[in-house]
Order: C-alpha cells, then structure tokens, then sequence
C-alpha cells in the first residue's frame, strides 16, 4: 500500500531536504507508479536512490527508530 504523501521529484534539492533520521520511503516512475520501499536514514538512502536507481518520484515518513521504520516497512508491505 501507497504512502499517503505526496510525491516529490527525485532530485539533488529533494535529497538535501531529507531529515537525517529514520523512516520509511516509496519510490516511484514518472507515471507515478510504486517501484519500491525502503527503509534507512532517509538522507542516506535517498543520495544512493539517486545516484544509483531508476526512480524518480519519492515519498517518505519519518520514524522514531529504525525499529519503528522497520514496523512501517511491514505494515505497508502486508496491506
């Protein structure tokens, strides 16, 4: 199940306006189509989606730990 967020470009301002935290994100096509979760520190995680994926559309949600994204990441999963 989609985040219920609204896509941002995948692109080098969006990376540096990630938090430095934990959280769960989706990343998607230009048809805004889901390709993918992940979980991570999310300005980490996004800087290697950018630099290494096909995605260009992201969404996210912070989480309190990485327990907690790992949680997230389930529950979207089982959905």
């Amino acid at each position: 199940m989609s985040l219920a967020k609204p896509w941002r470009d995948l692109d080098r301002s969006t990376v540096g306006s990630a938090p430095n935290r934990y959280g769960l994100y989706e990343l998607g096509d230009d048809g805004k189509e889901t390709v993918g979760f992940g979980t991570g520190v999310l300005r980490d995680e996004l800087k290697e989606a950018l630099a290494y994926g096909d995605a260009t559309r992201v969404r996210w949600v912070v989480a309190d730990s990485e327990a907690h994204a790992e949680r997230l990441l389930a529950e979207h999963v089982e959905e």
